[in-house]
């Protein structure tokens, strides 16, 4: 389906000495550490865009990929906290129509089964491919858009199609649009230019897009070339894109709450930052400490294998024993369980985060909440990313996780 152009020779020159000899060269490079006061290493290397040879830096925006339901889950805690979402009741009454499991009827829905995988939604029916005046609804219709073999509860499945759910309940929760209200609720109050779909970042962020790339080297996503993409969102089935057909709810994959953030390095380390704070930055409170402990507190933990351990959506890079214990959008690393292959850092420490892939980015924010540090990476043109050696990730995100070649900002 992609094509098969040959990756750019200015991409081929780059020497980047903080990779495995074994791996590919990326793109674009980027890793920023940080503890709960400042960003304390950052490191960029490569180009944020083959065409011009721009370079890479912490402060350009990328697709997040999955980061982004960390994000989601953070807004859904605020509307918690401000008594318009309640994470146990059914979702039904909000979506305006019934969701359930078609082999069981009787077993509601909640927010809570819907952020930690354990809803019984599958990605197998699609989650991205609703047009702008289509509605997810119809993707439910879909058999294949549930487990057959396992009800809403105890087992884990990781599906994107969670996610546009969410983003539903909450668009009919406030009559928000959803690219809107994570403005409000998440970017504006922590002084991030960021977004979903790029219609609320500026004119600066577009300008600095970094563009991610396939396998082939050819863009996959975001290839902006300076100017705002001439529909932000999936067309309407008419191919037009006029946003005025959103209706709230209806359509919760509009701005790809799943993995659609597009936000810099040194934006993530805020959010970050944040959480590691216990809800609090720059003396601007998002949370309380307990919502913040809500969203780390285990939903699931891989136990005589209850869950499939390994994404299963085309994007992921993942293998058995990637996913063991999980959160409310956050997942958990070092997870001393049988069959469990998710230390990442090598170091039996148990960091609390989210990964991401997806168009060839690799990318993930990972916090020691014990000693109060974090570090947030990405790479693009990582679509065949070599495996792990110790873990079910891959050896970029390895390296990238321990960064032993940092840099002092």
């Amino acid at each position: 389906m992609r094509s098969k152009r040959s990756l750019p020779c200015l991409v081929v020159l780059l020497a980047l000495p903080w990779l495995p000899a074994t791996a590919a060269t990326p793109v674009a490079q980027v890793r920023v550490a940080f503890d709960r006061e400042a960003i304390t290493a950052s490191r960029a290397t490569g180009v944020a865009d083959t065409a011009s040879g721009r370079a890479v830096s912490a402060d350009d925006p990328v697709r997040m990929a999955s980061i982004s339901k960390l994000a989601v889950a953070i807004a859904v805690m605020r509307m918690v906290e401000a008594g318009q979402l309640d994470l146990d009741a059914d979702v039904s009454p909000l979506l305006g129509w019934t969701l359930r499991h078609p082999a069981h009827p009787d077993v509601p829905i909640s927010l809570r089964l819907l952020l930690s995988h354990t809803s019984g939604i599958t990605d197998a029916a699609g989650y991205w491919q609703v047009p702008l005046d289509g509605e997810v609804r119809d993707l439910l219709a879909d058999p294949r858009a549930w487990d057959a073999a396992h009800a809403p509860g105890g087992w884990f499945r990781y599906a994107n199609l969670n996610f546009p759910l969410v983003a539903a309940v909450m668009e009919r929760a406030s009559g928000e649009r959803f690219d809107l209200l994570m403005r409000r609720l998440l970017f504006e109050p922590l002084n991030l230019d960021a977004c979903f779909g790029w219609v609320t970042c500026s004119d600066a962020a577009v300008s600095h897009a970094v563009v991610q790339y396939d396998a082939q080297g050819a863009p996959a996503t975001d290839d902006l070339r300076g100017a705002r993409p001439a529909c932000p969102v999936r067309p309407a089935r008419d191919g037009g894109c006029d946003l005025s057909l959103w209706r709230p709810g209806a359509n919760g994959a509009l701005f790809s709450p799943q993995g659609g953030m597009r936000i810099s390095a040194n934006g993530l380390a805020r959010i970050g930052q944040l959480l590691l704070r216990g809800g609090e930055l720059d003396g601007v409170r998002l949370l309380r400490p307990a919502s913040v402990e809500a969203l780390f507190a285990p939903q699931w933990t891989l136990v005589d294998g209850n869950g499939v351990t390994a994404e299963e959506d085309d994007s992921g890079q993942s293998r058995a024993g990637f996913f063991c214990r999980y959160g409310l959008a956050t997942q958990s690393l070092a997870t001393p369980v049988p069959g469990c292959h998710n230390d990442l850092f090598g170091d039996g420490v148990a960091r609390v985060g989210h990964s991401g892939s997806a168009y060839g980015l690799l990318s993930g924010l990972w916090l020691d909440r014990a000693a109060g540090t974090g570090v947030v990476y990405f790479a693009t043109g990582m679509e065949d990313a070599a495996p792990g050696r110790h873990s079910a990730f891959t050896a970029i995100e390895e390296a990238m996780a321990r960064g032993q070649d940092d840099a002092p900002r």
